[in-house]
């Protein structure tokens, strides 16, 4: 019997310091409102499971929590080179919540890797107050994968869809089930 391998083409763009953020299990949590070319409907998540694609675009030190900003720069240093791109984790979703309430974003302060003053600006963005938490499970690929960043995946745009399948059928979770469902089970509490 042939073994079926699992694939992936859909990746969800996040800072690249915030990937390596997750992919050490520091946070669990994204807090999004989505890219200029999706000013109109603004960030939605259509995926279940995503790759996360790291991304150098609009990151500002200022911008981080303070405990990421210092890595910053060995962030940037894992960049494997110009014009391409290092896929290295799946993510599944394990929960979402669209936040009303900016105050309701203090108590998660320790689950996403953005300074207060990042997600105040993200909240009141377009004048439009609100933000989506996305809380995932993130697995470390078998092998990274390296791809070429073609134009179209490049700008201020949450989602892409890659030109090549990405083998995810062997991963391994960050964060083993016990302490991720109590963390994303204290950010639910926390958002409704």
């Amino acid at each position: 019997m042939a073994e079926t391998s699992l694939v992936e083409r859909t990746a969800l763009k996040e800072w690249a310091v915030l990937v390596d953020a997750m992919g050490r299990g520091d946070v669990i949590a994204m807090v999004r409102k989505g890219g200029i070319r999706e000013q109109r409907a603004g960030f939605t998540v259509r995926h279940e499971r995503f790759l996360l694609y790291p991304t150098f675009f609009h990151e500002k030190v200022n911008d981080l929590a303070p405990r990421f900003s210092a890595q910053l720069d060995e962030s940037h240093a894992r960049k494997p080179g110009a014009s391409t791109i290092r896929i290295e984790y799946v993510a599944s979703v394990v929960g979402l919540w669209e936040v009303k309430e900016l105050e309701a974003l203090r108590a998660i302060e320790a689950e996403h890797g953005l300074s207060w003053s990042a997600v105040e600006s993200r909240f009141h963005y377009k004048n439009k107050p609100g933000v989506q938490v996305v809380a995932v499970r993130v697995s470390r690929l078998l092998e990274a994968v390296v791809i070429p960043e073609i134009k179209r995946y490049q700008g201020c745009v949450s989602w892409v869809e890659l030109d090549e399948d990405v083998d995810v059928s062997s991963v391994t979770p960050v964060l083993d089930d016990t302490s991720l469902m109590t963390r994303a089970s204290a950010v639910r509490n926390a958002l409704g």
